[in-house]
């Protein structure tokens, strides 16, 4: 009996013991699991492309972006809030600005535009008396006359019976008065001279060609008639324009209004000879607004003695405030970097105050561009904390968590504008991209011009698919000038020409925007117009080189963007290093 109950002892000091030493280590244990679940269970995603859900960090399989870790919750926030880790944000490379109000030196403006004939001294030359015209003496656009010149031999019959009625009176004048006065005057209001009169009864013969005089002088701007057309008294002969002094036309956008004001200096350069400055006062700021272009036509009249501003040259102008006394102004601004737009929203991501890192997306109203800043006119107060580097990661993750962002804006349903973007579907909206274009046969020459023109725009966009925007305002000057060497006469159809005029306006333009600013966000914005109408040029006329077309469906605020390409494989320029792979081929021009 003795020896069971030391059995019973020991076997029961053994379970003591053991639960001592093990049964800690198995919370242990579990705790370290626990641990290890949560880790396991984390998921990546990609900032632009969130339906990519990895359990480990990598590379996204579309864009090829690092991937970031994925927000699983954001209770208890409103549907402008959402919540990010603080090892989220330290990988995302999230940087914050507390911003405030800077009092800095109001900054002109930036403007583009062309040289114009002065309306205000253009004239029109008119027959005063009807006829047909036997001899013109200026025969094309651009000739030099000076006042007193010939400019046509009209046949009148009206004229050759009044010089007749004047013959008859000046016999009788002695006893009719009257009558000879009035046949004198009749001739006179149709132009002719006393001397002129004063011949013809002296030789008492009939001009049967009559000669019309140039009642200015200037240039011949527009000619209205051809030898033998019959034209009516009051009928116009030529436009001449009188080029001593010329307009200088600006394009201002909505929001540069509210910092131009009439009498404002403005310092105008041409292409021509950009070493040259011209200063003038803006005299005109059109009251109508273009609703096409949301442009309103700002003016400045310029001397030209020597012609050397000639109509159609573009030009540059920078606008200095003319209120120099009020020349320092108190502005609320943000970085660039802190906008994410989308054409019609400018959205920015406020850090709120607290323990854990909370951002609410803020719709702003921005104000004029100062530098590498905006100014905020609403939306935004003094000693805010806002995002400045990172912007988009953080938008990808208001979207993931299921809240309101650039693109969604209502929470609850994560949009992320890219569902269609595996398998690369074509879902654009442009209507450039969806319209069949019908070839057209144009002349060897035009279009080896225009291979020139595909060239540039071919820099351009190697600028921008490298982030480079002071080389893409380089290589857009460039493109101008190509463009500027096209020789539309070669277009002999009517249809191809005012095809090409209208191609031409559209790639001038958006190569403008594009040489006139070094926002690369702006020049990425410009090029979609820019590829468009490059795209319409190839494809309608040629430019003897096979090209690629290629497609990005996230561009343009998910609305689609194309641009051209000498390689297949893609390089996109609408976003650069940040998504450098995003794209199709969509269709290949021989």
């Amino acid at each position: 009996m003795k020896k069971y109950i030391i059995y019973i002892g020991i076997l029961t000091t053994g379970l003591i013991s053991g639960w001592l030493l093990f049964g800690n280590s198995s919370n242990v244990e579990e705790n370290h699991n626990h641990e290890t679940s949560q880790t396991e269970n984390q998921q990546w995603t990609c900032s632009m492309h969130p339906q990519i859900m990895q359990p480990e960090p990598g590379d996204c399989p579309i864009c090829g972006m690092d991937l970031i870790p994925a927000e699983t919750s954001a209770d208890g926030l409103t549907a402008n809030e959402f919540k990010m880790s603080t090892n989220a944000l330290a990988l995302a490379n999230i940087e914050t600005t507390v911003i405030g109000f800077n009092t800095t030196p109001k900054e002109g403006l930036f403007l583009v535009g062309k040289i114009k004939e002065n309306e205000k001294t253009n004239a029109i030359q008119t027959a005063h008396f009807g006829g047909r015209i036997e001899k013109l003496f200026v025969n094309s656009t651009g000739e030099m006359v000076t006042k007193g010149q010939p400019l046509a031999l009209i046949y009148s019959p009206e004229l050759v019976t009044a010089q007749k009625e004047l013959l008859t009176a000046s016999e009788i004048k002695n006893s009719d008065v009257s009558l000879y006065n009035a046949v004198k005057n009749k001739l006179k209001l149709w132009k002719l001279s006393e001397n002129q009169i004063h011949k013809i009864e002296k030789s008492k013969t009939i001009i049967t060609n009559f000669p019309v005089y140039a009642n200015v002088t200037g240039v011949v701007s527009t000619k209205m008639v051809e030898e033998g057309t019959y034209i009516k008294e009051g009928q116009g002969l030529f436009t001449i324009a009188n080029l001593t002094t010329v307009w200088a036309n600006f394009d201002a956008y909505e929001k540069q209004l509210s910092s131009i004001q009439l009498g404002d200096e403005i310092r105008i350069t041409t292409n021509a000879n950009p070493n040259k400055e011209f200063k003038a006062k803006i005299s005109f700021i059109d009251p109508i607004l273009n609703t096409l272009t949301r442009t309103v036509t700002v003016r400045a009249e310029l001397n030209n003695p020597k012609g050397t501003l000639k109509p159609g040259m573009f030009i540059k102008g920078f606008i200095t405030p003319s209120n120099t006394k009020n020349n320092q102004q108190k502005t609320l601004i943000i970085p660039k970097s802190a906008v994410l737009w989308t054409g019609e929203r400018s959205v920015v991501y406020v850090k709120k105050e607290g323990l854990e890192p909370v951002f609410e997306m803020r719709e702003v109203t921005l104000g004029n561009e100062i530098g590498n800043s905006y100014e905020i006119l609403d939306g935004l107060y003094e000693q805010e904390e806002i995002v400045t580097n990172g912007t988009f990661t953080i938008d990808a993750a208001a979207q993931l968590q299921g809240k309101k962002s650039m693109m969604n804006t209502k929470s609850g349903n994560v949009i992320t504008g890219h569902e269609n973007h595996i398998g690369m579907q074509e879902t654009s909206n442009l209507e450039e991209t969806t319209n069949s274009i019908e070839q057209i046969n144009v002349p060897l020459k035009f279009q080896q011009q225009l291979h020139e023109v595909l060239l540039a725009y071919l820099q351009v966009k190697d600028a921008l698919v490298n982030d480079n925007s002071n080389v893409a305002q380089k290589e857009a000057s460039i493109l101008l000038k190509n463009l500027q060497l096209v020789d539309m006469k070669l277009l002999t159809e009517n249809k191809s020409h005012k095809l090409w005029m209208t191609l031409l306006n559209k790639l001038t333009t958006s190569a403008k925007e594009i040489e006139i600013t070094n926002d690369i966000k702006a020049q990425r914005n410009s090029f979609i117009s820019l590829s468009n109408n490059i795209t319409k040029s190839v494809e309608s006329f040629g430019a003897n080189q096979k090209v690629y077309k290629q497609f990005c469906p996230m561009a343009n605020s998910d609305k689609g963007a194309i641009w051209l390409s000498l390689n297949e494989n893609i390089e996109n320029p609408y976003y650069g290093e940040m998504m450098l792979k995003c794209g199709v081929v969509q269709a290949t021009i021989e």
